[in-house]
């Protein structure tokens, strides 16, 4: 059975690699990570991976019609970027000295959890 850590968490920026909505060199597609699903190694990239949803009015839904939202999108289709050098980069961790484990940036070697 897989570990279900993730190296992406809720309010990584993230840049698509691959799949229908991957990123370009002029045209690259950067999103905010709205949700995590770690048994399903899926993230909800904000803005990417749209499906569109056909749906009646309801008392629940007020206004029928079609409603968009995000879908999920495989973490191994993402890349973190970095927030101090703004580059795509693979993720490490340290353990600090209070015990604590924190994420890196392999790239610019900066911590990337604050």
């Amino acid at each position: 059975m897989a570990k279900n850590n993730l190296k992406i968490k809720r309010g990584d920026e993230v840049l698509v690699m691959a799949g229908k909505d991957r990123s370009f060199h002029n045209s690259p597609k950067r999103g905010r990570v709205i949700g995590v699903m770690p048994k399903q190694r899926r993230v909800l990239v904000d803005g990417l991976n749209i499906i569109k949803r056909a749906v009646r009015q309801t008392q629940k839904v007020r206004q029928g019609g079609i409603i968009e939202s995000p879908g999920p999108v495989d973490v191994s289709n993402v890349m973190l970027i970095c927030p101090a050098c703004d580059k795509p980069t693979r993720v490490g961790y340290r353990i600090r000295e209070d015990g604590r484990k924190v994420r890196y940036c392999k790239k610019c070697d900066r911590q990337i959890d604050e």
